[in-house]
């Protein structure tokens, strides 16, 4: 073999070799036992926006006026790199001057030598940044999914405990039970993810099932609730319109029910004012004793901050709700 030959056969190895470190995506450098720089593949050039001739030769902390000046990986190269075969998985979080603010998992290893004993390092980078954002939103989502499904149990429980069982059939108890879980599961569909409902759109959905287009909504301001309000104030003229079908105006076929708001505003809190008023029903008394419909919209009310009033008028029940807007 000439020496022509024998150099085309190492210049052939060494574009080979170049060819392989710059088919690597992860960014990549090869630093000798100074710390400079003496190889970088592709991927770090366009990672970090550099000229490859820029580079060589010039240390690794000078670089970029010094972007790579890092304490953590300084202490890392300098210090842990010496004294053991591999680091693996070392993560850097940095402000750099072009790119901005990006999280790295650095391996850094003795670059391997047949005798064992090279000098030089290669430093391996692996971007991280996008990948730990997309964890912390999962992480996110699901403790707030966790959260909802922990508020939702509740109100199952809640809704259990407070359903009458004295006088009623088991068929009775579990229509009405499911009844009402269906009204929390709509009212959860209202507002979702957002931070608050429209007032009227929640009417909607808690009055409309059942109601036979009986009950007439005069829409009044806009006005929106904070999303914690939503069931609550949704349960409560869900059980007026219950106790409606059972007893009063939607009992017989002629009654109907007139359903408006207000907003006042005077010293105190903004409130909304809403009336149901219950026409052409049968007779109305006022109950021998306080039942669950009763102390849902009155404790709910109270809890939210407003208040409620019902009032048992011979032509019909009119109830008057506020809450704090």
């Amino acid at each position: 073999m000439v020496l022509e030959d024998l150099y085309r056969l190492l210049r052939a190895g060494h574009v080979q070799a170049q060819g392989i470190v710059d088919t690597l995506t992860q960014p990549l450098v090869v630093l000798d036992q100074g710390f400079s720089v003496t190889n970088a593949n592709n991927a770090f050039i366009d990672a970090f926006r550099v000229e490859r001739d820029d580079i060589l030769g010039q240390s690794l902390f000078s670089l970029g006026n010094g972007q790579w000046d890092i304490a953590d990986l300084r202490k890392l190269i300098a210090e842990i790199i010496p004294k053991t075969a591999a680091v693996v998985g070392y993560e850097v979080t940095h402000v750099f001057p072009i790119i901005g603010e990006r999280t790295f998992l650095v391996d850094a290893r003795r670059l391997v030598h047949p005798d064992n004993n090279s000098t030089s390092i290669l430093v391996v980078f692996e971007d991280v940044t996008d990948s730990n954002r997309e964890r912390a939103e999962s992480d996110i989502i699901l403790a707030e999914t966790r959260h909802r499904m922990k508020n939702l149990f509740s109100v199952i429980r809640a809704l259990a405990m407070q359903t009458q069982t004295e006088g009623y059939t088991a068929e009775e108890y579990r229509d009405t039970f499911l009844g009402r879980i269906d009204l929390a599961l709509r009212a959860q569909e209202i507002a979702p993810g957002e931070t608050s409902a429209e007032f009227g759109a929640l009417l909607d959905a808690a009055v409309a099932a059942g109601s036979d287009n009986r009950i007439h909504i005069e829409a009044g301001p806009v006005a929106t609730l904070p999303s914690p309000m939503v069931v609550p104030v949704s349960m409560m003229f869900h059980e007026l319109m219950t106790n409606a079908l059972k007893y009063g105006a939607l009992s017989v076929p002629d009654g109907h029910v007139r359903l408006s708001w207000q907003i006042e505003e005077g010293n105190g809190p903004t409130m909304l004012v809403c009336e149901w008023r219950e026409e052409n029903g049968p007779a109305v008394r006022p109950p021998t004793r306080r039942g669950y419909g009763t102390e849902l919209i009155t404790t709910t009310s109270k809890h939210l901050g407003g208040s409620a009033e019902q009032r048992f008028d011979p032509c019909g029940l009119i109830a008057i709700v506020k809450l704090p807007i």
